[in-house]
């Protein structure tokens, strides 16, 4: 008997300039440059994070971002993305906001300060701008020498539709 040899397909292997041909984003590119000016090296598991933060109109979670990264570089792990965006994180290059789901959500930092009220009965989101908060900080200043970062929070309540 006679055996043919039979071939196994293997997961593609992504190396960096592959990667940068499909990192095209203006935001994404400036956050990879600023981890690069600051000694962090671009890999393309980081590149591909980055990517997919840009690629999302709206916050991203974790979970979602491995997804997305998983396609095109199947051999990343769940840990390097929760890594990265704790890098991202701590050197102020994305935000963290909890919006009431059981897990958090990112998105570039320099989208803008912006909160966020979220209905506790529908979920219906609303935006809401940093100026109407103002006062508030000004008074958590002045009443108790506290200066607060509101750079990025949800506040729960009830949304005028469900309250009615």
């Amino acid at each position: 008997m006679h055996l043919q040899p039979i071939a196994i397909a293997s997961p593609p292997l992504y190396n960096i300039a592959e990667v940068r041909m499909e990192h095209r984003g203006k935001r994404a590119q400036r956050v990879g440059d600023a981890l690069r000016e600051r000694g962090y090296r671009l890999t393309p598991q980081r590149m591909l994070i980055l990517t997919a933060l840009e690629g999302s109109d709206d916050h991203i979670s974790a979970e979602e971002i491995y997804a997305q990264v998983c396609a095109k570089y199947p051999q990343v792990n769940i840990s390097t993305v929760y890594r990265t965006l704790e890098l991202l994180k701590s050197l102020g290059l994305v935000t963290e906001t909890d919006l009431g789901e059981g897990r958090v959500r990112y998105h570039f930092a320099d989208k803008g300060h912006h909160h966020h009220l979220i209905c506790e009965n529908c979920g219906a989101t609303i935006e809401v701008e940093e100026s109407l908060l103002l006062p508030l900080k000004r008074a958590l200043l002045k009443e108790h020498q506290f200066k607060a970062n509101l750079s990025h929070f949800a506040i729960f309540g009830r949304c005028a539709r469900c309250r009615g």
